[in-house]
């Protein structure tokens, strides 16, 4: 399949692969983007409550963060990245995109992968060496569906490797906040856990890279964000989802992209969601990043992890 940018020309894009069944890993979402030749200098990655893992098989991609740095080659983007992502340049690229769920990043990735928080690092800063040899071997397949499979059990021969790395009370803390899409208040779920509002900021933050407050913030404007593209009026959007108003919706809005609510729906990446993954017919997009159902049980209230 192709892609345009929406109200923009009608270039295609790329031609978009995606995996013909689901990772073997809950929540482990991939697709294949092959450049034509018309990707404009100024696209945007839009936030998302993963992990994302951008693997360039072929020519070269270069993006600027926020910072003003520039980064070219393969990279591992952080949950929820500041405001933008730009690219500066784009040739001839073939690129697998994955997304981790933030508690399969860290034992995939490495603890390092909590460091991330919303920045923009070279593969190999994480993966070493390996960084390199994993994209040459994925160059070599002839088709997108070798590509996916091969990823697929390099993602999950690593995470089988060791034990998950993070603590269960985490997982549920986050599952708890994506169940409810963001609305939920920290405090309160702090006490169901039986924890300190202080002790579960800093374990969250300290094994999943972002503050639960930051987590909750991300996934309700995913969830916004996705309804507006969907064609929802934003003051039906705001009020869906846990806003104050539509205010509140335009400010965060603003906050994570730099864009309006008018604006942001004309993102190709956005499309890209619902185009190569699936989406349509689900409650929204972060649905991929919920699968968790083979994850602990809601603990026990007043149960202690070891630390």
């Amino acid at each position: 399949m192709g892609l345009s940018a929406p109200g923009r020309d009608d270039a295609m894009l790329w031609d978009i692969a995606c995996p013909p069944r689901p990772s073997r890993l809950p929540g482990v979402a991939m697709a294949g983007f092959a450049d034509r030749g018309s990707t404009p200098p100024d696209l945007r990655l839009i936030p998302h409550p993963a992990v994302t893992l951008l693997l360039v098989l072929g020519g070269s991609i270069a993006v600027e963060d926020t910072a003003g740095q520039r980064h070219r080659g393969s990279f591992v983007i952080g949950p929820g990245f500041g405001e933008v992502l730009r690219t500066l340049e784009v040739r001839a690229v073939d690129c697998l995109q994955v997304r981790l769920p933030p508690m399969i990043a860290h034992t995939v990735l490495g603890p390092a992968a909590a460091d991330l928080d919303a920045s923009v690092v070279p593969l190999d800063a994480l993966l070493g060496p390996e960084a390199n040899r994993m994209c040459e071997r994925l160059n070599n397949f002839q088709t997108w569906n070798a590509r996916f499979a091969w990823t697929d059990a390099w993602l999950t021969r690593r995470y089988t490797a060791v034990a998950p790395r993070v603590h269960p009370e985490v997982m549920w803390a986050w599952r708890r906040i994506a169940d409810d899409r963001g609305s939920i208040r920290i405090e309160p779920l702090a006490t169901e856990l039986g924890w300190s509002r202080k002790r579960l900021w800093s374990r969250f933050h300290a094994q999943l890279g972002l503050t639960p407050k930051r987590a909750a913030s991300l996934i309700r404007f995913d969830h916004a964000v996705h309804g507006l593209v969907a064609g929802r009026p934003p003051a039906e959007v705001a009020a869906d989802n846990g806003y104050t108003d539509q205010s509140h919706l335009h400010r965060e809005i603003r906050a994570f992209t730099g864009l309006t609510p008018a604006t942001v729906i004309r993102e190709p990446f956005l499309a890209v969601d619902s185009t190569a993954w699936g989406w349509p017919g689900r409650s929204s997009s972060t649905d991929s990043l919920l699968d968790q159902s083979s994850g602990p049980r809601p603990p026990v209230r007043g149960r202690n992890s070891s630390t």
